[in-house]
This record gives C-alpha cells, sequence and structure tokens, in this order.
C-alpha cells in the first residue's frame, strides 16, 4: 500500500516519457530530466501536451501502474490502466447495495455526516487558532456556521431518504463556502463562493487543482480494494462519473483539499504573480504555481495522523486508502456499518 502514495507528476509542455529498464525516464527536447524506479511508483499525472511511449503503457499496465492525462489546468481526459482484479462477489455486493435506495442510504449518511464533521473541524481550529485576530463579524459568522454544520452532521444520520440527505449537504456546503472568505488571513486574494469551469479566481483555481488530485486518488484506492469507482452510495449514476470515487472524498476535502488550500495562501506561497487571468474571466495557474501546489499536495500527504478506526498512526494520503478497505469490509459483511472519517 505504501507505494501507492508516490506519484510523478509530470507538468513540462512537450515532456517525453519512456522506460529505461525498470526506470520511468522523463525527457524534454531530447535531454532526459529525470527518472523514477517503476516499483516506487502507484501513478503517474501529465499536465497539459506530455508523450508516453506505447512501451511504457505497455509497462505500466503490466505493473499496475495508472497513467492519468489532465487538461492544462487539472480537468480529467483520459486514464490508462491495466485489467483491473476486482472480486466480483464485492462487486455484485456494491451493486445491490447502490441499487437498493434505503441500503445506499446507510453508507450515504455516515458519508454527509463525516464531510459536515470535518468541514466543522476547520472552521473551529481557525476560530481556535486565530480568532482572537479577527474582527467580531466574521467571527461570529465562522461560530454560526460551524454550530451549523454540527447540526447538519446530527441531522444527516436520521436523514429518511437520499434526495433529503444531499439537500442537507448542498445546504451545508453553501453556509461552509459563505464564510471560507474569513478564513483567508492576507487582503492580496478574496473568495466570493464557489465555482468552476472555468475558476473564477485564484482560491477556486487551487481548490480546483486540488480536488481533481483528490479524487484521482480515491478512484485509485476503490479500485485497490476490488470496487467499482463508478457506482456511488451519495452521487447518483451519470455515464463516465467515478461516483464512488467522489463518496470517498467527500470526507478528505476539508482535511486535505481546504486545509492545504489555506495554508498556501495564508503562508504566500502563492501570490498574484502565479495566476494568469484571462479576458474571458478565468483564472488558472502558472506553470511554476501548479508545481509549487503539487509539491505541497505530497507534503500534505506525507502527514501523520491517527486513524481512529483502525488505532494506528498512518501517513494522511493513505486514509483514502483505509477508508475503501473499510467499504470494501462492509460490502463483505465483516463489519456492520461502514465508519467515514473523522478528522480530529
Amino acid at each position: 500500500m505504501k507505494k501507492l502514495l508516490n506519484t510523478l507528476y509530470v507538468t513540462s509542455e512537450g515532456a517525453w516519457l519512456h522506460k529505461d529498464r525498470q526506470n520511468v525516464v522523463v525527457k524534454i527536447d531530447g535531454a532526459e530530466r529525470g527518472r523514477a524506479p517503476a516499483h516506487l511508483l502507484g501513478q503517474i499525472v501529465c499536465f497539459g501536451e506530455v508523450g508516453v511511449t506505447p512501451s511504457l503503457m505497455l509497462f505500466c499496465a503490466t505493473e499496475n501502474i495508472s497513467i492519468t492525462f489532465l487538461g492544462h489546468y487539472g480537468k480529467f481526459l483520459a486514464r490508462v490502466e491495466g485489467p483491473q482484479s476486482g472480486n466480483i462477489l464485492l462487486r455484485r455486493a456494491q451493486h445491490r447495495e447502490t441499487a437498493s435506495e434505503s441500503r445506499a442510504l446507510q453508507v450515504a449518511r455516515a458519508i454527509v455526516a463525516a464531510k459536515s464533521a470535518n468541514q466543522r473541524a476547520l472552521l473551529r481550529r481557525s476560530l481556535r487558532d486565530h480568532g482572537n485576530t479577527m474582527a467580531e463579524t466574521p467571527r461570529n459568522a465562522i461560530d454560526v456556521t460551524q454550530r451549523r454544520l454540527a447540526d447538519t452532521a446530527r441531522f444527516a444520520l436520521t436523514s429518511p431518504d437520499l434526495d433529503h440527505l444531499r439537500g442537507l449537504e448542498g445546504d451545508a456546503a453553501n453556509g461552509y463556502f459563505t464564510v471560507f472568505n474569513h478564513l483567508i488571513r492576507t487582503s492580496e486574494f478574496t473568495f466570493e463562493g464557489r465555482n468552476r469551469r472555468p475558476p473564477r479566481d485564484p482560491v477556486n483555481a487551487v481548490l480546483s487543482l486540488l480536488y481533481v488530485l483528490l479524487a484521482q486518488d480515491c478512484r485509485a484506492a476503490a479500485e485497490t480494494h476490488g470496487l467499482d469507482p463508478q457506482m456511488g452510495f451519495l452521487h447518483r449514476d451519470r455515464p463516465g462519473r467515478m461516483s464512488l470515487a467522489l463518496d470517498l472524498m467527500e470526507e478528505f476535502r476539508a482535511p486535505m483539499a481546504d486545509r492545504l488550500c489555506l495554508t498556501l495562501f495564508n503562508r504566500r506561497q502563492l501570490g498574484k504573480r502565479d495566476f494568469r487571468f484571462e479576458e474571458t474571466g478565468g483564472v488558472f495557474l502558472t506553470d511554476d504555481a501548479r508545481a509549487t501546489v503539487l509539491k505541497a499536495w505530497q507534503d500534505r500527504k506525507r502527514t501523520p495522523l491517527r486513524h481512529a478506526y483502525f488505532d494506528e498512526t498512518a501517513p494522511l494520503g493513505m486514509f483514502a486508502q483505509m477508508q475503501a478497505q473499510l467499504l470494501a469490509r462492509y460490502l463483505r459483511g465483516d463489519i456492520d456499518g461502514y465508519p467515514a472519517y473523522i478528522w480530529r
């Protein structure tokens, strides 16, 4: 499992990847710029126009190393992977559970409750660490919202159906992002709400990229444990949508992506110069800024935390794998319920 922490990100335009014995080699304009031992890699993520030789694709498929292609700004384009060896009995159980709304509701409740609790934890950390430097109005707004999120987490556990649960989750997310701007402690940036396709401000540009990376990690976690990443419990089925991966990532948006986004801005690791503002209204990271975000993402995934259910300390980047394992155990009937991840 540990090798899944290692991701090779290729962001240079015109880069060319090929295989040299048991190594993945990156060349730009014919000159070697880096290499990585294949046995240390779990996936390769390519941004923009990056070429990959057929021999490397075949090698990666054989070695269970996925290759993901993203657009210049992080839009998912394609994924190359070898044959999946998911347990057919497990996938049948997953299909039965997701096809029945009453049974899918049990897992979906846990996911929404955990997401709301984790969003609340992020707000409470901000009040604890910086509340004494905030003006009264934003401090009160954050406090009211964190209390509402506590109510949402509680109400989610008794939600009567999926539509009601999705409504709760949507209202909670709107309230959370309404006060998100108060968590940014630099006057250089503002956040007026979540937007995407394209993102229209620097904060949304960073959030969008981090959510793409998180979704890919959750998809890999689901597949590793034999689950179908497209059969979700909370997210509706839609052609091309990896609904289960989106389900899993809800638990990690606040502790992994949102927390890191705030850190990058509040520590001034990103400035106005790191973004390109287009006439159409879209805002995108520069190549250097994207490299900064990717390095910070890898560092965040290495952060050691204790997982309450397993009662052991592991890198945060492994937690999606642990949650996918718990979901598989629930579907097999090994445990009575799905214990969603609560950030502590």
